[in-house]
């Protein structure tokens, strides 16, 4: 059994990390992206000129970014639920990230 469907119509930061996201149900999410940005595919979005390159794949209408990172539409629709499960995980992969070199 899968999940719904649901299409990132638009987005707009509104912060450094942080994008309202709509979705063609008119759901509105407003995400916070600061605590995933971790592991291989999202830890150089937390530079915010890369950050700041997120577009909306016209094929799979969701988020994505120019080194391939993007997330299923419908964890970004159900943020309230799907969000904390995603925070912990990356939790777990900052935990074997390497330092960051000055």
């Amino acid at each position: 059994m899968g999940h719904p469907v649901y299409r990132v119509t638009a987005f707009k930061r509104v912060g450094p990390f942080e994008l309202t996201v709509q979705f063609d149900d008119a759901t509105v999410q407003r995400i916070d992206f600061q605590p995933v940005l971790h592991g291989e595919l999202y830890a150089p979005l937390r530079d915010e000129r890369v950050f700041a390159q997120v577009t909306i794949d016209p094929e799979v209408s969701t988020l994505v970014w120019p080194n391939g990172a993007d997330f299923d539409p419908a964890t970004l629709h159900d943020w309230p639920e799907t969000g904390p499960p995603m925070i912990k995980m990356a939790r777990r992969w900052a935990e074997h990230e390497e330092p960051a070199h000055l």
